[in-house]
């Protein structure tokens, strides 16, 4: 009798925790389906709808999806815009932050205010850091061609040119990895002290210590950062949008500008929404590669094998 009372106790407490829980992400739940669930799928009916924002929609099956891939040069100009940032930006992203985490893991003096330093240009709004950008990238009052003329070099024309726009929206990119950067610190502060130390013990190199040590017990990490850089910046938008318009020459027209320009400046939401979808299926695509690729080389300790 005692035990069936402890019972009934147990699964009222048990209900009223539920009911709790449900109360307290109720909020997040309405704004889930309000903001993000419903408008998501919204923007697939409009994807086969042709929907200039001041009339009704009218339905054209998928026409939206063949002009996409048939018709729109801009379409595949701005799907490998993003893909040269995708390929070539998030990795050089990620060695710089790793870099600079595996110097600022050292035991220095001043390391509080270093780690600071570089993390600052992370915290810059990136409409605030593009415009500082505009003026370090001038071709002709631009500190940075300026510092190169110093010894005795001439400086490219950069966003003003369509050979070097990319590549200097990635040199953007590597100034502020800040926010990386901190991750790999608090990951490498999670690496145990007695892995190095019988290194030491084994005359291991530093290079042999960082390869068969730092690397390996690393990788959770790496494969966090890159999933992230890649589903961030295959929506790069900001930088184009305030820097250079999507110039020169369409060289830094992103995909994302693009579907912006569809919906906010040309009114097609219908096929703003084709585009968003097929975004949508390519970063979806991506992610599955790495998270299928990251059993060969992600390692995690606690399992001491690769999952």
């Amino acid at each position: 009798m005692v035990s069936r009372i402890k019972r009934k106790g147990i699964g009222r407490l048990q209900r009223s925790e539920v009911i709790a829980g449900y109360t307290f992400i109720t909020p997040w739940i309405i704004g889930m389906l309000a903001f993000t669930l419903i408008p998501v799928i919204y923007a697939l009916v409009l994807s086969f709808m042709k929907w200039n924002v001041f009339g009704s929609p009218t339905y054209i099956g998928l026409a939206n999806y063949k002009k996409m891939f048939t018709t729109d040069p801009l379409f595949w100009k701005s799907l490998w815009n993003t893909f040269y940032m995708t390929i070539f930006g998030v990795p050089l992203q990620l060695l710089t932050a790793l870099a600079i985490a595996s110097l600022l893991n050292m035991d220095v003096k001043g390391l509080s205010f270093y780690r600071a330093i570089y993390y600052i240009p992370s915290i810059v709004p990136l409409v605030a850091s593009a415009i500082l950008w505009l003026w370090i990238l001038s071709p002709d009052f631009g500190i940075l061609n300026a510092a190169l003329r110093l010894i005795g070099i001439r400086g490219p024309k950069w966003i003003a040119s369509a050979e070097w726009s990319k590549p200097s929206l990635i040199l953007m990119m590597m100034w502020s990895s800040g926010g990386t950067m901190i991750i790999y610190l608090a990951g490498l502060k999670g690496i145990s002290r007695q892995y190095y130390e019988a290194a030491d013990i084994d005359g291991a190199t530093w290079w042999a210590k960082f390869v068969h040590i730092t690397l390996p017990l690393l990788t959770p990490t790496l494969f966090f950062t890159a999933v992230m850089g890649v589903i961030f910046t295959m929506q790069i938008f900001t930088q184009a949008y305030v820097m250079t318009q999507g110039g020169p020459l369409d060289s830094t027209m992103f995909y994302v500008y693009h579907l912006f320009n569809n919906a906010f400046a040309f009114y097609k939401m219908g096929y703003a929404s084709a585009l968003a979808w097929v975004l949508l299926i390519i970063i979806l695509i991506l992610t599955i590669i790495q998270f299928t690729m990251s059993r060969y080389w992600v390692y995690y300790e606690a399992g001491g094998e690769r999952r």
